[in-house]
């Protein structure tokens, strides 16, 4: 019996050719969160580091003006700042945010605000009020209503009044003034109604007077202002509006003893009117984000500083007109809010004839 030959396997026709890999198609992410939302690439620590290197000027001027003194102090402020804001959220038990630096800006500029005589331990008292109630208490960064480092401020001056009206005489005039302690060139300008040779608009200019740290010298803010607005930190809209409209109304009223030219330039080279306007003003959270509400919100400012400068008992307001307007924010971008593309007036006036008749139904 013949055996079968046993024929080999055929060889596989062809090895399959590896498949191809599906091309990742990007994802699309719809973000429901509360608008307005701007795109950037720049994050919140960026931001704030750049604050920084803005004051980097006005803080070299105060240190100049009064000694490494102050910079103790600024030191003090901003590590207090940071420690009252990782010690909320340690005890809170919610993620840490003090890598972002807003806390450090909050102490940085509420030092700046403050004299240069103040205790040691009044910035650390003022920055509690800042981080822990101002801020933290409302849910943190971008959720405030006020501007921090302003109502620490506020709530310094109504708390310890004796202690932030002490303005001592700076390195330049010792040996010019007698005495340890002087009036602020705003003092000066509103209660005596002259200024002295000592006063002069160059001098405010350049900061050879007293005041608060952060407002000696014009020049210095001025730069850290165009820093930020350079680096598009800020806009435009809100330091131009306060500063024009404290420039307008301060050469339309005049004084007596000075030209409306002179009384103007006094007006918005003293006191804490550019630091504010340039990097308090400006604070995303209590600001409006529309471009006619900026414009407004800064006129207000301007308009509210002039009042409470003229007929207030307190020399210099700016500080709590950018207070007052920052209650108002939320109004001025409801009134200015831009409306979808493609609805017009004729359909905006429906909508809110049928929420009113739906309201009259419901009752």
């Amino acid at each position: 019996m013949d055996e079968t030959k046993k024929t080999p396997a055929a060889p596989a026709i062809a090895a399959k050719a590896p498949a191809k890999k599906a091309e990742a198609k990007p994802r699309i992410v719809l973000d429901v969160a509360y608008q307005p939302q701007v795109r950037t690439h720049r994050d919140t620590r960026s931001l704030m580091l750049d604050v920084i290197i803005g004051l980097l000027p006005v803080v070299c001027v105060s240190v100049w003006q009064y000694g490494f003194g102050t910079l103790l102090r600024i030191v003090m402020s901003v590590c207090s700042a940071v420690f009252f804001e990782w010690g909320y959220r340690k005890l809170t038990k919610k993620e840490q945010t003090i890598d972002d630096l807003s806390a450090a800006v909050t102490g940085l500029l509420m030092c700046l605000t403050l004299s240069p005589a103040i205790p040691i331990w009044l910035p650390i008292v003022g920055n509690f009020f800042a981080i822990v109630v101002v801020k933290q208490l409302y849910g943190g960064l971008g959720k405030n209503f006020l501007n921090p480092a302003l109502a620490g401020r506020a709530f310094l001056a109504a708390s310890y009044a004796s202690a932030m009206s002490r303005w001592t005489v700076p390195n330049a005039l010792r040996g010019v003034v007698d005495g340890i302690t002087m009036a602020t060139p705003l003092g000066q300008l509103y209660d005596q109604g002259f200024m002295p040779n000592y006063m002069q608009l160059d001098n405010l200019l350049f900061g050879t007077v007293p005041g608060a740290m952060g407002e000696l010298s014009a020049l210095a803010v001025l730069l850290g202002g165009i820093w930020l607005l350079w680096r598009r930190v800020i806009s435009w809209r809100i330091p131009t509006a306060t500063i024009g409209a404290v420039a307008i109304l301060t050469l339309m009223a005049g004084h007596e003893g000075f030209t409306n030219l002179e009384w103007m330039s006094y007006n918005v080279l003293s006191g804490g009117l550019l630091l504010a306007a340039f990097f308090m003003a400006t604070d995303y959270s209590t600001s409006p984000v529309t471009p006619r509400g900026m414009l407004v919100y800064g006129v207000g400012i301007g308009a509210l500083t002039v009042l409470i400068r003229r007929y207030g008992g307190y020399p210099e307001g700016v500080s709590y007109a950018v207070l007052l307007m920052n209650l108002c924010s939320w109004a001025l971008d409801k009134a200015f809010h831009r409306h979808q593309f493609g609805v017009t007036q004729a359909d905006l006036d429906a909508r809110k004839a049928a929420k009113k008749a739906a309201k009259e139904a419901a009752k």
